[in-house]
């Protein structure tokens, strides 16, 4: 049991950055999009109005900002001792919140283009693609972290996301509750 905690902390220590960088355009977010407006060839457009310069910014720099926390509270303070069982450092987590923030616009692309407007659901989809692109970014300047890391992520991110989107729902910051 107490190594499956273990397990469950590697897993949360690794996606923080992208949970923070996926949270703050929500909070921070608005003014201009990051497509412009703009139309891609298939007249639709190319994010939406919902995906900010602003929001993007926010979340990279507070991706930024935790992983330096997380690199001092490796390497000097009270988890000094952590070890843990993938590799982790300023870098990492940067690239784990960039690819958070690249895979929610991916995302966003692909909605826009079978015809979905800003807002409407893609379930499961809405709650993972965030964790797809930090995993994937991640792997650009490291080495995988293990497979159970990853399972535990996933199985992880979905009811939490679905929570704290409930929750942000009902303190006024989204629109919908998914």
């Amino acid at each position: 049991m107490l190594s499956l905690i273990y397990e469950i902390a590697y897993a949360l220590w690794f996606i923080l950055p992208a949970y923070v960088a996926n949270a703050f355009p929500v909070i921070f977010g608005g003014g201009v999009a990051i497509d412009l407006g703009r139309k891609f060839n298939d007249g639709k457009p190319v994010f939406g109005s919902h995906k900010t310069v602003r929001g993007f910014l926010a979340g990279l720099i507070a991706g930024f900002l935790v992983s330096v926390g997380q690199s001092i509270l490796l390497q000097y303070f009270i988890l000094s001792d952590f070890v843990l069982p993938f590799q982790f450092n300023v870098l990492i987590g940067s690239m784990i919140a960039l690819g958070a923030l690249m895979g929610d616009l991916v995302h966003s692309f692909v909605k826009r283009r079978i015809g979905l407007v800003e807002g409407s659901p893609l379930p499961v989809a809405d709650q993972l693609d965030f964790v797809v692109g930090a995993i994937l970014f991640s792997l650009l300047v490291s080495v995988s972290p293990p497979l159970i890391t990853i399972l535990l992520v996933f199985a992880i991110t979905l009811p939490l996301h679905l929570l704290t989107n409930f929750v942000a729902y009902l303190l006024g910051v989204k629109k919908t509750p998914y």
